[in-house]
């Protein structure tokens, strides 16, 4: 069994106050931490250290630490345990043997009980010192064609970390994210375990990014369907016509009918969004006048002016006879 001077190992006198016992604990499990140090003994000064730290803070532990000292084998080096420890300590199971193989905290586990254990107890510090890392929430703007066609995108996020000092400084790290086909503004994109960093080894939490589209004047994005406005002569309104629509995906032919009024719209099925049930694209017809016009067109329009009053007339002398 090795004998371990838990005073050396907290860095203290055997005289220090348990106000400095801890100051100094928090000092060291700071620095070996191994969540953030770089020794390379970390995990086991870590562990170390909370072994001595559970029996120096506990003023009965202590005082039956200091009892034992370097007279740790026994009644062989005439060890005088403390006063009444076996009715404080009553669950121990007082099988200590000096010949016996193992470490300091098995002694001290037969001393105080099987309920002292410093691998328990260590492992206990660092389950109470873990704590999940929250999920984060950002936004990443997209063009409006990359939700037909699906793409990928660099993300790159400032991260808050703890350093080997414990101290808390920003880092960058670039994300590479997919953007599915058919996402729509608003939803939200799952990256697993890439939010806040988790303390203590606990998980990390999750990342979700809520995606939006680029601002477009060509565009009205209504949940998958689509709107787009189309301006269109008078006498393509009169007489019908073919004319060349933009979408998202290239400009498409659209026949356009006989006496279509202003603000009608025509509705294109499944071009909008992409989905299980894609949305769809909808021309809104805005019929718009020529900023000036020439003689002969000015003609025309009176041409046009006199046929519809003749054909008023007609109509209410028609409706007289009757």
């Amino acid at each position: 069994m090795n004998y371990k001077d838990y005073y050396k190992i907290m860095n203290v006198d055997k005289i220090a106050s348990q106000d400095d016992i801890k100051k100094s604990y928090r000092k060291l499990a700071r620095k070996f931490h191994p969540d953030v140090s770089k020794e390379k003994d970390a995990e086991s000064r870590f562990k170390d250290i909370n072994e001595a730290y559970e029996v120096l803070r506990d003023k009965e532990k202590r005082a039956a630490y200091d009892q034992l000292g370097n007279n740790w084998q026994g009644e062989q080096s005439g060890f005088t345990p403390p006063p009444n420890w076996q009715e404080q300590f009553h669950q121990g199971n007082g099988n200590f043997n000096a010949g016996g193989q193992g470490d300091f905290s098995d002694f001290f586990e037969s001393l105080f009980g099987s309920g002292f254990n410093a691998n328990q107890q260590s492992s206990r510090t660092r389950q109470s010192n873990q704590r999940p890392g929250q999920d984060s929430n950002a936004k990443i703007m997209i063009d409006l064609q990359d939700a037909y066609t699906g793409t990928s995108r660099n993300f790159t996020l400032q991260d808050q970390v703890v350093n080997e000092h414990g101290q808390r400084q920003t880092k960058e790290r670039t994300l590479k994210v997919t953007i599915p086909k058919g996402i729509k503004s608003g939803q939200k994109i799952r990256l697993h375990q890439q939010g806040q960093t988790g303390v203590g080894g606990a998980k990390n939490g999750d990342l979700y990014l809520e995606v939006s589209f680029q601002p477009n004047d060509l565009y009205l994005v209504e949940g998958a369907n689509i709107t787009t406005e189309l301006a269109i002569t008078p006498w393509q309104a009169a007489l019908g016509d073919k004319v060349k629509v933009p979408t998202p995906t290239g400009a498409i032919d659209l026949t356009l009918p006989k006496l279509i009024s202003s603000g009608s719209k025509m509705r294109l099925k499944g071009r909008g969004l992409p989905s299980k049930v894609a949305g769809d694209f909808f021309v809104k017809l805005k019929i718009v006048l020529p900023k000036s016009l020439s003689v002969e067109e000015e003609e025309l329009y009176q041409s046009l002016k006199a046929l519809a009053n003749n054909d008023k007339e007609n109509k209410v002398k028609q409706s007289a006879s009757d």
